[in-house]
């Protein structure tokens, strides 16, 4: 196993993190904006993230290494995003998640700001479960923030919202999505974004039969046994994106 000496880990799982990032941008989850990163794999108190660049143009040389409060260590003093603090915070609460993906997917947004509630509308996105939780940064920074979490204090408390569900939308912003490893945390936030413009269109038609708890938790289940045929699929569509 061939390991990147300056952050110790395997150069499998850099190029899983590059590869995420340009999938995430080839399936219309990020644009300009957006990160993903994963558990370090020997200190699982420290993750791996992309220094501050546009997602699709991400390269193993520009991973960095943060700590669980969100300091940067990087030899090259670089800097990652502003809201590491999401990443930080949600690995600090849940020792289970393996990879954290923030995002600004377009159809997620409509359901962070009206009554409408995101739940699962197909067997794909099971993992949603019956309540997908918003958070309202007004209760943690008041009326007058600029939306961003740009301290851990405003991760912790994101990180509260997302508790133990897969996904937490942010309203008026985005959404967090976490996962027990890379793939998982791709697929949750692919199939997020396509149960969300599901949703809409059902919606608009009439009223709209939801997956049942039993459903959703079982078809996440069984899902969660195939991830590697969708990953494979984002990949070979990168290759020919890339040629």
């Amino acid at each position: 196993m061939k390991v990147n000496t300056m952050l110790n880990v395997s150069k499998g799982l850099l190029d899983d993190l590059v590869s995420a990032n340009h999938i995430l941008v080839n399936e219309g989850v990020f644009d300009g904006f957006g990160h993903v990163s994963v558990r370090h794999e020997s200190r699982p108190d420290r993750f791996l993230i992309s220094r501050s660049l546009p997602p699709s143009m991400v390269q193993a040389e520009d991973i960095l290494e943060c700590d669980l409060d969100g300091n940067v260590h990087d030899a090259q003093d670089r800097k990652s995003y502003l809201e590491r603090f999401i990443h930080s915070a949600v690995y600090k609460a849940r020792p289970d998640v393996v990879a954290v993906i923030h995002s600004h997917s377009p159809a997620i947004i409509p359901f962070g700001v009206t009554g409408a509630r995101l739940r699962p509308i197909c067997h794909m996105s099971g993992f949603l479960g019956s309540v997908t939780p918003v958070f309202e940064i007004r209760n943690a920074a008041g009326e007058s923030s600029d939306m961003l979490i740009r301290n851990q204090a405003l991760g912790e408390s994101l990180a509260a919202t997302l508790g133990q569900s897969a996904v937490a939308l942010m309203r008026g912003h985005g959404s967090v999505t976490v996962g027990k490893s890379l793939p998982q945390a791709v697929f949750r936030a692919i199939y997020t974004e396509s149960n969300a413009r599901l949703q809409a269109q059902s919606m608009m038609l009439g009223e709209v039969t939801y997956l049942t708890d039993d459903e959703a938790f079982n078809s996440s289940e069984i899902n969660d046994l195939q991830i590697e045929r969708p990953w494979q699929l984002w990949k070979q569509k990168l290759k020919a994106v890339e040629l």
